[in-house]
């Protein structure tokens, strides 16, 4: 039987800039791993969320020591090339990743130098593969599982040229590489030997991933007001749109736009280290004269909701402890204030003027609600580039910042805890905190880590330094003529789209 036109018909989504390679984990950004992950697969991924799931691996046990992991692989799952997978497979993809010529982002997570190694992976049988650990970690399925980890994919050694030099993605996923051309798009073809999870739907990174749809294109669009006509003219199917769009996209016959929540995280940041910021009580000051409700609404249309936990609220980890946030008390900002032995020195708040983060928009609204309370607060505006260096440099006052989104709650607490001696990046240098953190990154037990993050956040609150204000909330729209292309953390899922026709 033919095909209806409908069925026949490929997706155009919207890229901001072109991919740097097709390598999983390697040479990457986001949007990189936004296509690459549309071709290959792990051993687990992530549900909807934020916890692992297994995926390519049927099931994962673990040995009673917490330090070996054994995983069942799927039976019938197919590489691109028609090759059956099998535990040699994943053998020879784990050991190309921790060669260090082919320069994966993750291997030092894995290798000993971040805490956790990998001290042996064999594979008993065809269908099994075992991964030995130095120590237990409640960290390892998650650090698999990491989208710039490019999800640990399973690949086919066709995936490189004899010279062991990089050639394309012979993956699993519900995509196969079709054509990239450099700077204006990349084409993947539907994979129609492809074995999904069970399921009516994809959660997260896993479940129901059948491809619908025979092609998906991934179209280079920079500008932000191109995006928005070529979605009119329906030239682009799917992008990420500016919050400031939606009220006009909202209004089209043909466009429909959504909203969704990522776990990235908005926030201001402390310099401990500063004279001034050093003090508790001036930081609790400025925490104190922030109106979050307020803020947040401003700097989201009106669409956000407050957060001061470093735990998503989209996480199974969000519970009532990490509803608990700061409170809008101006009188006691200023009380805190005379206490600190404020004498109206300058805090400069540096930020930048991206137009996917609200860090320039949030620190101007702090600004005007520190001044209220007699802070002497200035704004510096940086180019990210140098932004960046400063912060990696703790090299600031203040800081309107957002980090990227970490799922697990352990790893999202790490972005920002640790030594300041050794790495001046991080904002937290707290040992009671460490000792907690290092807890909960290494215990499995659910309800055993919930109270660890209790009362990491709790200990957080107190010391207060930096203010989490918010997690992100990203703009989307598509044509009408596509349905079920619904994004994930920041990432367009072409295997759930659809052509519809009237």
């Amino acid at each position: 039987m033919a095909a209806s036109p409908a069925a026949a018909q490929g997706v155009t989504v919207a890229l901001n800039a072109d991919i740097r390679s097709t390598n999983p984990g390697v040479n990457r950004d986001d949007n990189t791993d936004a296509v690459v992950l549309h071709m290959v697969e792990g051993l687990v991924g992530y549900r909807q969320n934020g916890t692992v799931a297994p995926l390519l691996a049927e099931s994962v046990q673990l040995s009673p020591d917490g330090k070996t992991y054994t995983f069942r692989l799927r039976p019938g799952v197919k590489f691109h090339n028609g090759a059956a997978l099998t535990a040699d497979d994943v053998v020879w993809s784990w050991n190309r990743y921790m060669d260090a010529k082919t320069d994966w982002r993750c291997r030092t997570e894995f290798d000993g130098r971040s805490g956790l190694k990998v001290e042996k992976i064999a594979a008993p049988d065809a269908s099994t593969v075992t991964m030995t650990l130095d120590r237990p970690s409640a960290l390892f399925l998650d650090s698999l599982a990491r989208t710039d980890c490019g999800m640990t994919a399973i690949l086919h050694k066709d995936s490189v040229k004899a010279d062991g030099s990089w050639d394309k993605p012979v993956g699993t996923g519900p995509f196969k590489f079709g054509e990239w051309r450099r700077g204006e798009a990349v084409t993947l073809a539907r994979f129609d030997d492809y074995q999904s999870l069970p399921g009516e739907k994809p959660d997260g990174l896993v479940g129901a991933k059948r491809a619908a749809i025979p092609e998906v294109k991934f179209l280079v669009v920079p500008d932000a007001s191109t995006v928005k006509a070529a979605l009119a003219s329906g030239a682009v199917d799917v992008a990420q749109v500016l919050d400031s769009d939606v009220p006009e996209l909202a209004k089209s016959k043909t466009v429909e736009v959504g909203l969704f929540p990522s776990a990235t995280k908005h926030t201001f940041l402390f310099q401990t280290r500063d004279p001034l910021l050093g003090n508790v009580k001036l930081r609790q000051a400025i925490a104190a004269s922030i109106d979050m409700p307020q803020l947040v609404a401003a700097v989201s249309n009106g669409n956000g909701k407050a957060n001061n936990s470093a735990i998503a609220l989209t996480s199974a980890y969000y519970k009532a402890a990490q509803r608990e946030g700061y409170a809008y008390d101006p009188a006691k900002a200023q009380k805190l204030l005379k206490e600190a032995g404020y004498k109206g020195e300058t805090i400069k708040i540096i930020a930048n003027k991206r137009v996917h983060v609200p860090s320039f928009n949030a620190a101007v609204i702090a600004q005007a609600m520190m001044q209220a309370v007699g802070i002497n607060a200035e704004i510096e505006v940086l180019e990210w580039a140098t932004q960046l260096d400063r912060y990696n440099k703790g090299n600031y006052q203040m800081m309107s910042f957002s980090y990227s989104a970490r799922l697990d709650p352990a790893l999202s607490f790490e972005q920002f805890s640790g030594p300041k001696d050794t790495q001046p990046r991080k904002v937290w240098d707290d040992a009671e905190a460490q000792a907690l953190l290092e807890k909960a990154s290494t215990i499995s037990d659910e309800a055993e880590r919930q109270k660890l993050f209790d009362e990491l956040h709790k200990r957080q609150m107190a010391t207060t330094p930096l203010i989490i204000f918010a997690n992100g909330q990203e703009a989307w729209a598509h044509t009408k003529r596509v349905q079920g292309a619904e994004p994930w953390e920041g990432k367009p899922r072409a295997w759930g789209a659809r052509v519809v026709t009237n």
